[in-house]
């Protein structure tokens, strides 16, 4: 069986979402039943080395060339089996495609362009579906408050962490880079998007001069970027903490296991999660995390028994939890084991296996003609 995966990005890109689809992909084509997987990503860097049976083609960031590619590719590039989509903003690209080719759609839903309410192109999509998977019961829930889809074609496959990230000292070459000699570090991990400013760092600064004040040598570390950066710093500044906020950018891959290692404390009090596979990481790396109670955040953190949840809007119980943690607490290493790779991979061959296999589009959607799904994608744009 081969695959053609339609995704935002995967190899070359950062983020979670990214990450993500690497993995998903890679677990994909180890699959006894897949031949080949072939990645259309909208976007990429450069510098990525692809696993066995995959080929990514050249990145397509505008919408009507990425339509035309993937039209191109499905037509081209295979034959193909199936089409894995991996965004619900992909969704009637993808389930138009299964539709004229006859194969069956996997879509994959990650956080909060899922929770609602899902506009009627992508809805439909999702009808198309056979399988649909959600990074976390959260998301799920939401998704099916949101559509009418029967809850047995919804499935929760949780992010996976990397071997890579490992207990270790804490890296001299970042304590000197960051003047952190001697200083408990708190870290977050994450975009700094302005229309994304619900994970939480905002909750973390206005706590910091409290545990200043019960005499915490804290320096905060904030790794990523975004237009939403001006505004942190701007708070930091307002708040008289801005030698203790450290914003240190996008952060390299080869990097990111030092950072976690660098610090004592990871702290995401966020409200926007479809899971959160920076949990993972830090738990991983031996790190007492915190995160909100009411998003994905809480099966990234096993319900309590990999780090702490928090109501995110307590701000007392968020600095009293961060005091805490800071203690060497609420942390059990062995939970991180149920999302290992090795778990993960035979996760995705057992839904290949029960989903994909021998899956025939018409059984899959709601039976409207080839031509009628054309037309329908025509007058929405996504055809030309």
């Amino acid at each position: 069986m081969n695959v053609l995966a339609l995704v935002t990005d995967a190899f070359g890109g950062f983020g979670g979402i990214a990450q993500y689809n690497r993995d998903l992909i890679t677990a994909l084509a180890q699959c006894q039943a897949v031949g080949r997987v072939v990645v259309l990503p909208r976007h990429a860097g450069a510098g990525f080395t692809l696993p066995a049976e995959v080929q990514q083609l050249d990145p397509r960031s505008g919408r009507v060339s990425y339509t035309l590619s993937a039209l191109r590719a499905a037509r081209t590039a295979g034959p193909f089996h199936a089409i894995f989509c991996g965004h619900l903003h992909l969704a009637p690209l993808g389930a138009v495609i299964a539709r004229l080719f006859r194969v069956p759609l996997w879509l994959q839903l990650h956080g909060f362009e899922a929770w609602g309410p899902i506009p009627r192109m992508q809805h439909w999509a999702a009808e198309q579906a056979c399988l649909v998977t959600a990074v976390s019961r959260h998301t799920r829930r939401c998704f099916l408050r949101a559509s009418d889809l029967a809850s047995g074609r919804v499935r929760v496959l949780p992010n996976t962490v990397q071997s890579g990230f490992a207990p270790g000292p804490k890296p001299d070459y970042l304590i000197e880079r960051h003047h952190l000699r001697g200083k408990k570090v708190l870290l977050t991990v994450g975009r700094l998007a302005g229309e994304e400013r619900g994970k939480g760092h905002d909750k973390v600064m206005q706590a910091l001069p409290r545990l200043a004040r019960e005499g915490a040598d804290l320096a905060y570390v904030i790794a990523g970027e975004g237009s939403d950066r001006p505004r942190l710093e701007a708070l930091a500044r307002r708040l008289g903490i801005e030698r203790q906020v450290l914003f240190v950018g996008l952060i390299e891959p080869r990097e990111l296991p030092d950072y976690y290692r660098l610090a004592d404390v990871f702290v995401m009090p966020s409200i926007q999660e479809g899971f959160g596979i920076v949990f993972l990481e830090a738990a991983a790396s031996g790190l007492a995390s915190i995160g909100g109670n009411n998003d994905g955040s809480v099966d990234a953190l096993a319900e309590g028994a990999i780090g702490f949840t928090v109501d995110t809007e307590d701000k007392d119980r968020l600095a009293a939890t961060i005091a805490e943690a800071l203690t060497g607490g609420g942390r059990d290493p062995g939970q991180v084991q149920r999302f290992r790779f090795e778990n993960f991979a035979q996760h995705v061959a057992d839904l290949t296996n029960a989903h994909l296999l021998g899956g025939r589009a018409g059984a899959c959607g709601d039976g409207l003609a080839s031509q009628q799904i054309r037309a329908t994608a025509v007058a929405q744009g996504f055809l030309e």
